[in-house]
């Protein structure tokens, strides 16, 4: 086999990156900082398996993931599995059956890999890292406030120091156009004006002027959350709207409370990518930056189709983003060590921070051999000497 030839084995579908030093010792740091930052607040890891059955997998609020999971048969069972594409799904089906004795709100955390059919034109990889939490059996408010609260307390802690949080309600505009009896052929129109931020195309698909002005009025919230939350506020919604608008409004009074110079906007009418939230939903970004770091939110947790479900929130954070928007940790310093000296006199060097980096094949000169190994230092005369 000619080298030329070699190569095309270093090429890899679209989506799929292999992740190379130092940047794969950058991503394991972060996770290793993620999850004892939830273990700080009470959450307790469990680890899903990579593939699951399909009916599982696909159940409950994993409906909506269906068209970017991967199948495949399993040979031992001879029944269709899935590829897991997201691991909040996967999470809410242990709480809901191996854990469901579990006194609540059960907290649970978790990190692994997931793989998707396709990428977006935002975000193109179809591999990523996700770590992150659920808190389950309980629809509060603060437990609202303690999801956003917590994926600003792990960004900030592995290095994303200036963030913002954009707040949502995508279940708002249906339950508007519920409480108005607006036609389903209706809704699909108001929700493509919408989408595109376009009030007149909201005139042609409402029924009515009445209509037509209350969604406008949502369209308007948009914005700082406090000046949002006042649009919000003077809109005559129908009651169950009402009631979502009012716990959006206790939830950024909560994160105020905790976080008072944290940027909050809302977006009452955003619902693409939130397709199983079931009320309050958060996404937080870099302020230098608009690439997603975090999403959350709230959802019901397990299978409603069957009758068992919980009520749930929860956030997950997209490592790869996360590294991209953060600064790189100074590199460990590499010392070469020579041939010839005893395995324990690396403990000393390691203690003080070094990578060390022993001498497997004798060399006439360390000095050279070390700047070969891309190490910072030599052992030489028992002392690291910087190169």
């Amino acid at each position: 086999m000619s080298a030329n030839d070699n190569d095309h084995r270093g090429l890899l579908p679209a989506g799929l990156a292999d992740l190379l030093p130092p940047d794969a010792t950058r991503e394991a740091r972060a996770i290793d900082v993620a999850i004892e930052r939830f273990a700080a607040f009470g959450y307790e890891r469990v680890k899903p398996p990579l593939v699951e059955f399909e009916e599982s997998l696909l159940g409950g609020p994993g409906a909506a993931l269906a068209p970017q999971t991967f199948r495949l048969m399993d040979p031992v069972s001879q029944r269709m599995m899935g590829v897991r594409p997201d691991m909040t799904v996967q999470v809410a089906r242990i709480a809901v059956t191996r854990l469901k004795h579990e006194p609540r709100p059960l907290r649970l955390s978790y990190g692994g890999n997931v793989i998707r059919v396709r990428g977006s034109a935002l975000k193109p990889e179809r591999q990523f890292a996700q770590v992150g939490t659920e808190l389950i059996g309980v629809d509060t408010a603060e437990a609202d406030a303690e999801a956003v609260l917590l994926a600003v307390d792990t960004l900030r802690a592995i290095g994303v120091t200036e963030l913002t949080v954009d707040l949502n309600l995508p279940t708002l505009v249906a339950a508007v156009a519920a409480g108005l009896k607006q036609p389903a052929d209706s809704l699909r129109r108001l929700r493509r004006a919408l989408d595109r931020k376009d009030e007149g195309g909201i005139a042609k698909a409402a029924t009515d002027k009445k209509v037509a002005d209350l969604f406008a009025g949502l369209l308007r919230a948009a914005g700082p959350a406090d000046r949002g939350l006042a649009t919000l506020g003077k809109l005559k919604l129908p009651a169950a709207a009402a009631a979502e608008a009012a716990r959006l409004a206790e939830v950024v009074k909560l994160v105020h409370a905790a976080e008072p110079d944290l940027p909050l906007t809302i977006d009452p009418v955003e619902y693409r990518g939130l397709e199983y939230q079931t009320g309050v939903s958060f996404s937080v970004f870099a302020l230098k930056g608009r690439e997603e770091l975090a999403r959350g939110g709230r959802y019901s947790a397990g299978y409603p189709e069957d009758g068992v479900s919980e009520p749930a929130t929860g956030f997950t954070v997209y490592m790869d983003a996360v590294l991209s928007a953060s600064e790189a940790p100074p590199e460990r310093p590499r010392l070469y060590v020579p041939s010839g000296v005893a395995w324990s006199e690396a403990a000393p060097w390691q203690a003080k921070g070094y990578a060390v980096v022993r001498a497997v094949v004798a060399a006439p000169e360390p000095r050279d051999e070390a700047k070969r190994l891309r190490c910072s230092h030599a052992l030489i005369d028992g002392e690291a000497v910087p190169l």
